[in-house]
């Protein structure tokens, strides 16, 4: 019997959703024995043809050469998943999104006519159909073997879509915010951390992207109550996931 394949891609990004999946070790050696990985550069040279069934894509489309990649990793993958933030909703990398890049261009490099860039960084869904989008910056890797093993089995992946809110709760956790005044993004931001910063008396900056119900237009005036201005306000949405953060804003 033909193990399915697993492939393993990379666009923009720090390398750091791969990381994820090559931290599991000993959960990615029982899946090792359970399907081929037949292209993950992070992890081996050893590079198979595909199609594939499983194909995750970390990273998001930055230049004209990662669309166009990114329709041929489409092409010979049975079932897409991205990974991360940057594949999710175009990464830090977006908040060039809000700017002028070519002024970045000519600012930072000393030949700026060297660098080939489009003018925003986008999503892979926005270019291609994706099947399932695993959030986060980086992705949990409990949520990442759930994805996997899901697709490989032929089921739906049982990841949440409520908020941060619900992961403090669980696990027991006073919240920061009505506790001692903290700004926090948990009400609005997509659970799969474990509710880590709060847990240590941090307000959630956003890493896994906005929840499935957001109600931004509630938490600002909250936010402006425990110290943040508007400006204060704007850097905290515009970090790893900032065009999802915007779009919500913009409803």
């Amino acid at each position: 019997m033909t193990m399915p394949t697993l492939a393993v891609f990379k666009l923009a990004s720090c390398d750091g959703c791969q990381l994820t999946l090559l931290d599991c070790e000993d959960e990615l050696l029982a899946l090792a024995g359970r399907v081929e990985i037949s292209h993950f550069l992070e992890a081996s040279s050893t590079v198979a043809a595909g199609p594939y069934d499983l194909v995750l894509v970390e990273g998001s489309v930055t230049t004209a050469e990662d669309a166009e990649r990114v329709r041929e990793i489409r092409a010979c993958a049975r079932h897409l998943v991205t990974i991360g933030a940057c594949a999710t909703a175009g990464g830090i990398q977006a908040l060039r999104n809000f700017a002028d890049v070519d002024e970045y261009r000519r600012t930072v490099y000393a030949h700026p006519e060297y660098i080939s860039a489009l003018a925003t960084s986008t999503p892979v869904s926005a270019h291609v159909d994706v099947d399932f989008e695993l959030r986060g910056c980086p992705i949990d890797r409990r949520q990442l073997l759930e994805v996997i093993t899901a697709f490989l089995a032929g089921r739906k992946p049982d990841i949440p879509s409520h908020s941060v809110c619900f992961e403090c709760k669980r696990r027991g956790t006073v919240c920061v915010t009505v506790a001692h005044g903290t700004p926090c993004l948990g009400p609005v931001t997509h659970a799969g951390c474990g509710a880590l910063c709060p847990a240590y008396g941090r307000g959630c900056y956003g890493c896994f992207g906005p929840s499935r119900s957001v109600n931004l237009p509630a938490l600002i005036p909250l936010l402006r109550r425990d110290g943040l201005d508007e400006d204060a306000t704007e850097r905290l949405l515009h970090t790893f996931n900032a065009p999802a953060f915007d779009k919500e804003v913009s409803r």
